[in-house]
């Protein structure tokens, strides 16, 4: 039943020259011609070949087609339904799995006594399949069977062009621990095929194929993987890791042995022979090559076409002063990718692939060990040093704002905080006289900000976008940009320019005069004021977001849909903090007795949000705890309540038609995911401390002299808590836990720490800054474990610096009577929207880009019911 194969070989092998590997004479079925990688393929390869591919099968998918350039290829569900249908085949190709090889080789020997040649594209088969492989296909006749990994093989052609060369056969068998069509049956082929004159090996550590062969002709054979000899497990090719003898030093002196060359070929040391040559770099080929083919007096093929310099088709610096060797210009691509390439150019901002969101984030990720959460790649740790402009510009930049942009940001803020005369101050102070929460109020006043509040900013933003898109600035702040070639027609001219009925709205003035106050530069805002007209505030907003987003923008780190709703991100959060200052404090022209020039001019972000809270303006050793506080809020990742709740609101209105999505709506869905549990326990910690200090006589919590026995509150504090402890063990109920304590990550050592709280403390500490509450915290782990309290000393975790943080930032207007517990327990749940706001809208833009319509929903079966 063995047919005899080629005299000199111990196994069957079935091919004399390489010249019959493929032909266009071959009559091909593909198995598994609809799976992923032959979807793609196939089309090419059926088209290059002239049309030899006769049928494909997919099981229960017969009756389909698979459409290609040259016509459409039937599909049939099985070998036999092809034949049965009269479609001859002489080839098998197979894109099976690994586990299916086996299977699909025996069919096609059992059902095709035609069958000459089976090609197997899969790699990874068992040895023992392998096996049985070469038995069924050597039994039924000639078949020539390789595995083809593909990537080098067309790599060196291409490499080999640059010098030449050109190729006859390209053949590539895989690197399976079972080799069916190895290098002693390549040498063999390659020496009857009269058009070769020379070869190419690309050899892999493992196996015996390449040892002791007669090669007839020229050889250039590249060894690789030297870096492979120390690894117990196959990284790559199932077979490409060395045994005994076989590793890519061993291999590399076959190769000179046979060559007779005593080293290796470098561009510096170019040792060769006749027979060939050993490189163990790709690169290294071409040169290589071309002079071993000297020494048989033979030149290149044709005339070098290129070469192996990196030639980058898109170059994009992202904003970066590179060095000069890293600068590399980008050179036009050959079509059609040049054309492809312009079209992308042509695009402004960066385009985000949609998919599934639920419980995920492009723009929030938490280190499971750390538990420290980055924003886009910057840690909410890092992010607790940058002023407040910068953070609240992160979400809608990706990047730490310039200090230009953050004196733009201040000024379109403060533009929004005094409601004054807005239905929206009615609206949030009847939120709060009703005893709402102030995340409750600050929804309600959300709410209202809805499209048709922002509708005219947006349009402004579009409009400057679509002007300048292709005009060639870079810099939003570049003032000397020559924009005189930019057309403005009347109707755009009209959307920019204040109507009648804005003529008493001072802002617009203000706000152009605050922006020049400050030294802020924006190349759209000298543009609109040379329109000849006032400018209305929603023009403005909308100068000082593309400003703000320019940069960004031009090197597609954000997409345009980011950059075209900012403003009304901007004005929420003017908005929003503005609804936490209680209505009679807004007055036309002052917020709390502040004058607007003032707030416009000088105030920042820390300013208003302190104001907020406090009524007054923090001192520079005020404002840096709160800028702190906010930082650290902002973000735990898209699992937290409040992020799902942005995110699900998103993914409600259906960020694949983006215009539908209202942003403020999405807002409220991040206020109404917040309350008592998550946003308001920041006062728990609060509390805690100020029973612990309640009759302590303290008056400045920053001083280190304040003359209280730390170590003494803490140690009487632990003695008690271990008699409660013990009671409660008595009694079978559950003993308090301790605000601002322990930690289920940070647990288990001797002494633990929360590294938040340590990279806290320790900046203070080059700060020169001291917080006796946070020192107290410190005492207080210490003792609890001394007395027996705890097993180990706990960590003092984030939340304690939180509530440290805070409680000192107002401790003084609480002792002077100016602040009540209940007022505490607000600025605490305040502080908290305020840094999550921030988060919120990094999460609502993230999934308004790349998110899918209702896809934060949970499957049927992932829910549960409870009897």
């Amino acid at each position: 039943m063995y047919h005899k194969g080629i005299e000199g070989f111990p196994y069957f092998l079935g091919l004399r020259s390489l010249a019959d590997i493929a032909t266009r004479d071959d009559r091909v079925c593909v198995l598994n011609i609809l799976g992923g990688e032959s979807r793609t393929v196939t089309p090419t390869s059926h088209a290059f070949s002239g049309g030899n591919v006769i049928f494909g099968t997919s099981p229960g998918r017969g009756g389909q087609v698979l459409k290609t350039p040259v016509g459409d290829i039937p599909v049939y569900n099985n070998v036999r339904e092809g034949l049965d249908a009269g479609h001859a085949f002489d080839t098998g190709v197979v894109y099976l799995p690994p586990s299916g090889v086996r299977d699909g080789v025996a069919e096609l020997v059992r059902v095709n006594p035609g069958l000459r040649k089976i090609v197997i594209i899969t790699e990874k088969i068992s040895v023992h399949d392998a096996r049985e492989i070469r038995a069924m296909a050597q039994a039924n006749g000639s078949v020539a069977i390789f595995s083809n990994s593909g990537g080098f093989t067309t790599t060196i052609a291409q490499y080999l062009g640059t010098a030449g060369w050109g190729t006859t056969t390209i053949v590539s068998s895989g690197k399976d621990v079972y080799i069916h069509y190895a290098a002693p049956d390549f040498a063999h082929a390659f020496g009857n095929d009269d058009r070769s004159k020379a070869a190419v090996l690309y050899a892999e550590p493992g196996g015996y194929y390449e040892q002791g062969i007669d090669w007839t002709k020229p050889v250039v054979a590249c060894v690789v993987g030297r870096w492979k000899s120390k690894l117990t497990r196959a990284v790559g090719h199932a077979g490409a890791m060395a045994g005994s003898g076989d590793s890519a030093e061993d291999k590399e002196r076959w190769f000179m042995g046979a060559f007779g060359v005593p080293g290796l070929f470098t561009p510096e040391h170019p040792v060769v022979s006749a027979k060939g040559a050993v490189v163990t770099n790709i690169a290294d080929i071409p040169a290589a090559l071309t002079a071993v083919m000297a020494l048989n007096g033979a030149a290149p093929d044709f005339t070098p076409r290129g070469d192996l310099a990196l030639k980058p088709w898109v170059a994009n610096d992202q904003g970066l002063r590179l060095p000069p060797e890293l600068a590399m210009p980008a050179v036009t691509a050959p079509e059609p990718y040049a054309g492809q390439i312009a079209a992308l150019g042509a695009q402004v901002g960066a385009v985000v692939a949609r998919q599934n969101m639920k419980d995920k984030s492009g723009a929030s990720v938490m280190d499971p060990k750390t538990q420290v959460t980055s924003v886009h790649g910057h840690s909410v740790l890092d992010l607790a040093l940058e002023p407040l402009e910068a953070t609240f510009a992160l979400p809608l930049v990706h990047e730490i704002a310039t200090e230009n942009d953050r004196a733009m940001l201040d000024v379109a803020v403060a533009a929004e905080v005094n409601l004054v005369g807005d239905p929206i101050l009615v609206a949030a102070d009847a939120a709060r006289e009703a005893g709402n929460a102030p995340n409750a109020v600050m929804a309600t006043a959300a709410a209202i900000v809805g499209p048709k509040r922002v509708e005219r900013a947006l349009g402004c933003t579009r409009a400057l976008i679509g002007l300048f898109a292709h005009s060639g600035l870079r810099d939003g702040r570049d003032e000397e940009f020559d924009a005189s070639g930019i057309v403005c027609d009347d109707a755009t001219r009209a959307l920019f320019l204040a109507t009648e009925a804005e003529a008493a709205d001072p802002r617009p003035e203000a706000m152009l005069a605050a922006i020049a106050a400050r030294g802020g530069r924006s190349a759209f805002l000298k543009f609109l004021g040379g329109l000849g007209g006032r400018l209305s505030r929603d023009a403005i907003l909308a100068a000082i977001a593309t400003t703000i987003a320019w940069g960004p923008l031009m090197r597609k780190r954000i997409s345009r849909l980011t950059a075209e709703t900012l403003p009304w991100y901007l004005r929420l959060y003017g908005v929003m903090v503005g609804a936490t200052i209680p209505g009679e404090h807004h007055r036309s022209g002052s917020l709390w007795g502040i004058p607007r020039d003032e707030r416009f001019g000088q105030w920042t972000m820390a300013d208003l949000c302190f104001l907020a809270m406090t009524g007054k303006k923090p001192t520079p050793e005020e404002a840096l705890p709160l800028q702190m506080l906010v930082g650290l809020l902002i973000s735990n990742g898209p699992g937290s309540i409040s992020a799902q709740g942005a995110k699900g609101a998103v993914s409600a209105d259906g960020p694949q038609t983006p215009a539908r999505v209202q942003i403020n709506k999405a807002m409220v869905g991040f206020l109404t995911h917040t309350g008592y549990s998550h946003g308001g326990n920041g006062f728990e910690g609060m509390a805690f401390l100020l029973e612990q200090f309640k009759d302590a006589g303290l008056t400045d919590p920053s001083d280190p002299a304040h003359g209280l026995d730390l170590k003494a509150m803490a140690t009487a504090f632990a003695r008690t808590y271990r008699r409660e402890k013990a009671q409660a063990k008595e009694l079978g109920t559950e003993v308090r836990a301790l605000p601002g304590v322990h930690h289920p990550v940070f647990k288990g050592k001797p002494v633990n720490h929360d590294p938040r709280e340590r990279f806290i403390a320790e900046f203070m500490a080059r700060q020169g800054k001291y917080n006796v509450f946070h020192a107290f915290y410190r005492e207080l782990v210490q003792a609890l474990h001394d007395q027996g309290a705890s097993p180990y000393v706990f960590c003092v975790n984030v939340d304690a610096v939180i509530a440290a943080l805070l409680l000192a930032l107002l401790w003084k207007d609480f002792k002077s009577g100016a602040l009540t517990e209940r007022d505490l327990e607000t600025a605490a749940f305040t502080v908290f929207l305020y840094g999550r706001m921030i988060g919120a809208a990094a999460e609502i833009d993230d999934h308004l880009n790349r998110g899918r319509n209702m896809d934060t929903r949970t499957p049927p079966p992932a829910c549960g019911f409870v009897v």
